[in-house]
């Protein structure tokens, strides 16, 4: 048994434990890790577990766990990640480091992050008479709805993530409700959480990339539950290119314990 040090940080309601793991003292092969943290009964609770390493090449390497132990690419959580770096004294006001799904630049500005996702490439945009699947990371499948205040995310983004087509793999699924030609308000379900959280930074870029497929412009401001976030792009053949997620990032608390 070892007490252990972390923080919790939120990014538009989107919660992370992060743990500053430079000196190796969590096995990151272990998946139990996360799924003992992030359990909101019996550990800290969160929508996600990130830990902090060097790297020999970028300022840090981010490693991020979904609450079941899964990995997966987290636009919310690499915001808190990299605020949680300059807390550390890593970086500065910009950094370029490592994620699940490769290398990534962002400024700081305050509480305000602006972070580079990669670039979506046509094969990852799929369009369907009712819905998207856009991979920007993670998997993500788009439906435009309205009044998407009174659905029953849960419930129906479970049944999306767990149809025969999905099951093995598993995909988030976004509700879309256009509020103008900029601007829209998103709620999601995540897999690995398997529950709506506040807000998926993979899943509002999935959403505005849909928008702007769907006759809306970029930059795309996205409400969620959380809060404010947005979304900037450029659309070429088909491409999402020099894509950057911008949105808060804070530290809620600190603490211990034993693992």
């Amino acid at each position: 048994m070892a007490n252990i040090e972390f923080y919790k940080y939120q990014g538009t309601g989107n919660d992370f434990v992060v743990v500053d793991n430079r000196s190796q003292m969590l096995d990151r092969t272990d998946k139990t890790i996360a799924q003992k943290l992030c359990d909101r009964k019996f550990g800290v609770g969160s929508d996600g577990l990130i830990l902090i390493e060097n790297h020999d090449e970028y300022d840090f390497e981010m490693i991020f766990f979904n609450p079941d132990g899964s990995q997966s690419m987290c636009g919310n959580g690499s915001r808190c990640a990299v605020k949680f770096a300059q807390f550390l004294g890593i970086i500065r006001d910009k950094t370029t480091f490592l994620s699940t799904d490769g290398v990534h630049e962002a400024t700081i500005e305050g509480d305000i992050v602006r972070l580079s996702m990669q670039d979506v490439a046509q094969s990852e945009i799929n369009t369907f008479p009712e819905h998207f699947t856009i991979n920007t990371g993670s998997p993500h499948y788009v439906i435009f709805a309205s009044n998407i205040k009174e659905k029953d995310v849960k419930e129906e983004g479970a049944t999306i993530r767990y149809s025969d087509e999905f099951a093995a793999e598993g995909i988030n699924v976004n509700f879309v409700e256009k509020l103008s030609v900029n601007k829209i308000s998103v709620r999601t379900y995540e897999r690995g959480v398997e529950d709506e959280t506040l807000s998926c930074g993979t899943g509002v870029t999935a959403c505005a990339i849909a928008h702007v497929l769907h006759g809306g412009v970029s930059p795309v401001e996205i409400e969620t539950l959380g809060g404010q976030l947005s979304v900037e792009f450029e659309l070429e053949n088909g491409n999402a290119k020099n894509v950057w997620l911008i949105g808060p990032a804070k530290n809620v608390f600190k603490g211990e314990i034993e693992l």
